[in-house]
């Protein structure tokens, strides 16, 4: 029985091709077959490095009948190469199924690291990276989208979120209502490619340059968010709503909101639709 081949999880460029590093290059050429999220899209990164490998098409609708025949692939002596649309594949990518099959034949898998947006933003955005959560892209309908975020409104790491063309408006919107206008953000737009831009300010901020410029809402997006402040166990607890009723006995809406974010930490647009609500009952 020959020897098994390898799996190669191979990184490719997320825009500008010179990213692609000289092992990935040669890792592709020398790999009996390539497993391609889009065929026609890797066909052109193959081109321009003069190659002609065989290609089979590997993405979340058809990975899971496609691992047996690619495991026996390995099995057989073939080494293949795994690689996604952009970037290092099994980032909000396919082929994680795949890749543990591999593991489960005792295949040999072998990571050839490179260009990643999640980690081309992080290192732009001048934030913390000691601690950060990768949340992919947020669901598409608000309702769950605001779910999301507001699960994660304490949360003190650094987060990073992917966002479409379509949704970047109201992805900053719902940012801005559940987190507060003063949460610092990078926006990330077309990393490495022609028309990159990085735009860095509060979420308002950031939200008020996107709506203005129509430029700014095109092409693909790495979003970097700023993490709550931690919170010290030795630091009263102080409960928001209750601060908020005592507060709208005394004073208009605004100013109760503007007032509770300064005592509890919480952010002011969040506290305001709150305190609406409270009046409403009332």
């Amino acid at each position: 029985m020959p020897d098994a081949g390898t799996l190669y999880v191979v990184a490719t460029p997320i825009g500008n091709l010179g990213d692609l590093s000289a092992r990935a290059a040669e890792v592709l050429g020398e790999v009996a077959l390539v497993a391609a999220e889009d065929t026609r899209r890797t066909g052109v990164l193959l081109d321009h490095l003069g190659l002609r490998q065989p290609m089979v098409s590997l993405h979340e609708h058809n990975e899971q009948g496609r691992v047996p025949t690619l495991v026996e692939r390995l099995l057989s002596g073939d080494s293949i190469a795994l690689v996604s649309d952009a970037g290092t594949p099994l980032v909000s990518d396919p082929g994680y199924r795949l890749v543990r099959a591999a593991h489960e034949a005792a295949v040999r898998v072998s990571p050839v690291p490179g260009p990643s947006s999640l980690l081309a933003a992080l290192s732009v955005a001048g934030l913390p990276t000691d601690r950060f959560l990768f949340q992919g892209f947020p669901p598409a309908k608000q309702g769950q989208r605001r779910a999301m975020l507001d699960a994660l409104v304490d949360e003190s790491a650094t987060l990073v979120l992917l966002e479409s063309s379509h949704r970047i408006l109201a992805c900053l919107e719902d940012l801005c209502r559940v987190f507060g206008g003063e949460r610092l953000v990078l926006v990330a737009r077309e990393l490495t490619k022609r028309h990159e831009t990085l735009l860095r300010g509060s979420v308002e901020e950031v939200l008020a340059r996107v709506r203005e410029d129509p430029n700014q809402q095109r092409g693909e997006f790495t979003l970097v968010v700023e993490g709550a402040p931690p919170r010290h166990d030795d630091q009263v607890s102080l409960d928001a709503a209750a601060v908020l009723r005592v507060l709208l006995d005394e004073v208009p809406v605004k100013q109760a909101a503007a007032l509770a974010a300064r005592i509890t930490g919480q952010p002011k647009n969040r506290l305001y639709q709150q305190a609406l609500e409270m009046k409403d009952e009332r």
